[in-house]
């Protein structure tokens, strides 16, 4: 699956896959075929790695999604492009040398309306992802959702 380009050795394909190999065979990957054996090679050139959909999404996600709801699903990006332009807003406010206390006002503004962003996701992820993983019998989704509170709580 490796192949040669010039001196320099060259994965064909994606980067997250190639790290998957390289974990499993961690000596390298026998690549050429050369007088009756193979030739170990390890390098890699980075310039040429592109990463397929799945690995992509596998290092987005974590490999878990959700598929939600139109109505949930636009709600939710309304919401962060509201977020977005509030802090585009603190950004041009600090170009114009605003006064600090405005400037800690539309702060707080954005502050409100990504808690809001986080309240509404997290009664979804409850409603769905939570109350699934129990009713199969995913006792270790309780202990995530422990541990998901306590960090969105410091």
């Amino acid at each position: 699956m490796i192949r040669q380009l010039g001196h320099k050795t060259a994965w064909p394909g994606c980067l997250f896959c190639y790290k998957k190999i390289l974990a499993k065979y961690p000596m390298g990957v026998y690549s050429n075929y050369v007088d009756n054996k193979y030739i170990l090679r390890k390098e890699f050139r980075w310039e040429f790695a592109m990463a397929c959909k799945k690995c992509e999404e596998m290092a987005v996600t974590g490999g878990r999604t959700k598929k939600r709801e139109e109505k949930e699903y636009k709600d939710l990006i309304n919401r962060l492009r509201r977020i977005e332009g509030q802090v585009r807003g603190l950004e041009g406010m600090l170009e114009k040398d605003a006064y600090c206390a405005d400037i800690l006002t539309q702060v707080a503004a954005t502050k409100s309306a990504l808690n809001s962003f986080t309240k509404v996701l997290l009664s979804s992820h409850i409603k769905t992802c939570v109350t699934e993983d129990i009713r199969d019998g995913k006792e270790e989704s309780v202990d995530e959702f422990v541990e998901l509170l306590q960090k969105l709580m410091k």
